[in-house]
């Protein structure tokens, strides 16, 4: 038993990391809202809704590239300008989904915030950005 469980977590290795890390970047991100929205922002009116949002995408680029670049995917890549370029404009994609399924959810439909946030927004944020990652800036080389 002990040896399947082990045999599972080298199998699925980054995706289990990928997760811890997620969730560690999910935090971080969700911890710079809740300052924003302590210092004053109202995610309740549309625009402040907005900058929040921004302010938790800019922090969570910020803390998962680099866990990302070197526990999740090892790369090599000696271009890390360019890779974090790359990066920050895939997230860039799943930001803008993160301001639409916030607005919908949050002004049109009425949902508590980080009811919103938690449950639908982070859960689809989350998948699309592994997948990005895997298929567009981590990708293995063919050696």
């Amino acid at each position: 038993m002990i040896k399947l469980i082990k045999d599972l977590m080298i199998k699925y290795r980054e995706i289990i990391i990928y997760l811890i890390v997620g969730v560690l970047t999910t935090i971080f991100s969700w911890a710079a809202c809740w300052v924003a929205e302590l210092l004053g922002l109202d995610s309740t009116i549309e625009w402040q809704n907005h900058i929040i949002n921004t302010i938790g995408w800019v922090a969570g680029v910020l803390f998962a590239y680099p866990l990302n670049r070197k526990w999740v995917f090892q790369s090599t890549n000696p271009q890390i300008l360019k890779e974090f370029a790359g990066f920050a404009s895939s997230r860039l994609s799943t930001w803008i989904l993160d301001i639409l399924i916030m607005w919908l959810t949050v002004n049109v439909w009425g949902l508590h915030y980080w009811i919103a946030k938690i449950f639908i927004s982070s859960v689809v944020v989350m998948i699309l950005n592994y997948v990005f990652s895997k298929i567009l800036i981590f990708k293995k080389k063919d050696k």
